[in-house]
């Protein structure tokens, strides 16, 4: 295979020509003495220009009566902005306002018959590959000979890829760079994964790589993949909530997780199902601006804060999205410093990059009127997202939903094995008690987080948001003269969205449209994303019922030994072994 070459110069001759260059050929003058020429020029000409100026306004000349010196002052002035303007402002220029483009992976710099041994270039990320580029007719490589790196079994398609696996290992080919330089993201996922294999000496083999679309999530979910992981998805139901019944996706590696949420679906269905309620939808952004004094500071919270002053910054916040619209402004101050906590509906998206560009818009604005104003951070912990915070517990962010039912006596004692009066006791020592002894923020309850994350992952939700999502009071209570149980969950802050991100991965759309509420609601826009936060609820309730029903009966240890451990006597085989 013959490669492509587009420099043959090895390092020393190119370091040679750059130290040797010539500014331009019609003027053969070394660089640095082209440049000072040019400033020179540049600087002498607008002095004069300016003193001109300043005379004919002083002698009533009109502006436009240019004499030959003043011609000449100008085509200087002209010549000396393009010099500089090409030699200093292009790149920057680029770098700043342009997008890079794809054809950066294949620049000059990337010539692969040199070895670069510290190549400290910054590049785009993952975000600015284009896979649907034709793969090239051969690809440059030069790889330098790794011998003590074992090869495994992979297989792949042709020398070519052999050649490019060595060149990643050798270093001259970076692995980021493969989906763009290929075109084909399977392929780029399979060199990167044989080339990490020799690398590492370690080998893949659990790790499956058929299977998956590897083109969906470039540039949006993953950089750089090799696989993807196997999470089971089980179904628990069918959940009762307003009136209609869902079968819930739940993404999980626990056994019993999605055994006890279908009891508690169970229960709570053969008690007539749950109902819910949606308290906010709000998805929220603070960002952290500093001023010269503490006075200064609140000038700009007492203007955020002045309802005359709301609409003005809600047409600036506004104009970033059709679906984004401002709902409040709360600011906290810390001496010098502004925390501003914007809230505003996002639609049927999560939301996240939807309110911070309406609020970079806001800040444009506020420039104007408060230029004293040091934007330090689009976002300052006051949000706050991704962990756990009193602010979210209190105002809550996101989808703010209490969901409750009331289970008859008899399917708690026939169903649940336990009795009202026992639920309601531990709920109390437990969940309320036990959580407020701990210090617990948000965790008052029994596992939310748990039925939580398994929906997220089946979803396409940000799992990480877990943290926040799963604040959660659980409250029991008897009633009907002491035979029924009433028990809610209050969620004040599930994030959630049924567009962007994971969410149009193909299992995680499948999980969506079992639920009925794929992509983007075009009726009632937002309608989907909170269907899908009280579906959340309601599964976490049902969680919530059945482990403290497992808990008050006494059955959590034992209905984990069946389900997710090994039932061996693990004390004969010891005994065994020691003998």
């Amino acid at each position: 295979m013959e490669a492509r070459r587009r420099s043959t110069k090895p390092v020393s001759v190119m370091e040679n020509d750059i130290h040797n260059s010539k500014a331009l050929d019609p003027l053969p003058l070394p660089l640095y003495m082209a440049n000072a020429l040019f400033f020179t020029l540049f600087f002498s000409v607008v002095y004069f220009l300016l003193t001109r100026w300043r005379e004919k306004i002083r002698t009533s000349t009109p502006l436009h009566v240019l004499s030959f010196s003043e011609i000449s002052a100008l085509v200087a002035f002209v010549a000396s902005c393009v010099y500089l303007l090409g030699f200093f402002g292009v790149d920057f220029v680029q770098s700043v306002i342009l997008r890079p483009s794809a054809d950066l992976w294949t620049s000059e710099d990337d010539d692969e018959d040199v070895i670069i041994k510290d190549d400290t270039r910054k590049v785009p990320c993952g975000q600015a590959l284009d896979c649907s580029l034709p793969p090239p007719s051969s690809v440059v490589v030069k790889p330098k000979v790794v011998e003590s790196i074992p090869v495994s079994a992979l297989p792949l398609d042709d020398e070519e890829d052999e050649e490019i696996v060595k060149s990643v290992v050798a270093g001259t080919t970076p692995s980021y760079s493969l989906e763009s330089k290929l075109g084909d993201c399977k392929r780029a996922a399979n060199i990167r994964r044989e080339a990490l294999q020799r690398i590492t000496g370690k080998s893949l083999d659990g790790l499956p790589l058929e299977g998956f679309d590897y083109q969906s999530i470039l540039g949006q979910c993953c950089e750089m993949p090799v696989g993807y992981v196997q999470i089971p998805v089980g179904i628990a139901g069918p959940l009762l909530l307003d009136g209609k019944g869902y079968s819930v996706p739940m993404a999980t590696t626990e056994g019993c997780l999605v055994a006890s949420t279908n009891r508690g679906c169970k229960a709570m269905a053969l008690s007539g199902g749950a109902t819910s309620v949606l308290l906010k939808d709000g998805m929220t952004r603070a960002p952290v601006v500093r001023f010269g004094s503490a006075k200064r500071a609140a000038d700009l919270k007492f203007f955020l804060e002045n309802p005359a002053n709301f609409e003005e910054i809600s047409l600036a916040f506004n104009k970033s999205s059709r679906f984004g619209r401002l709902q409040s402004i709360k600011c906290a101050i810390a001496g010098k410093n502004l925390y501003l906590r914007f809230t505003c509906s996002t639609g049927d998206a999560m939301g996240m990059n939807m309110v911070s560009k309406g609020v970079q818009n806001v800040l444009d604005l506020l420039q104007n009127s408060f230029p004293d104003m040091d934007v330090i951070g689009i976002s300052g912990n006051f949000c706050s997202d991704k962990k756990p915070a009193a602010v979210n517990w209190i105002e809550g962010r996101g989808k703010s939903v209490v969901c409750e039912c009331i289970i008859k006596g008899d399917v708690v004692r026939k169903v649940l094995k336990t009795s009202v009066e026992a639920l309601v006791e531990l709920n109390m020592l437990k969940n309320l008690t036990g959580s407020a002894m701990a210090g617990a923020l948000g965790g008052f309850n029994a596992h939310a987080s748990n039925i939580v994350s398994a929906v997220y992952l089946a979803t396409g939700q940000d799992p990480a948001q877990n943290v926040e999502s799963s604040h959660c009071i659980t409250m029991m209570e008897a009633v009907n003269d002491g035979k029924d149980l009433h028990v809610s969950v209050t969620m004040p802050s599930i994030e959630v969205g049924t567009v962007g991100g994971g969410t149009q991965l193909a299992s995680q759309s499948a999980c969506l449209n079992l639920l009925g509420v794929k992509g983007a609601n075009k009726e009632t826009p937002g309608a989907n994303s909170r269907l899908l936060a009280t579906i959340v609820a309601g599964s976490v309730l049902a969680g919530e019922l059945s482990l403290m029903s497992a808990l008050a009966a006494g059955q959590l240890v034992k209905s984990h030994m069946k389900y997710n451990r090994s039932s061996k006597d693990v004390s004969n085989i010891s005994a065994a072994g020691s003998s």
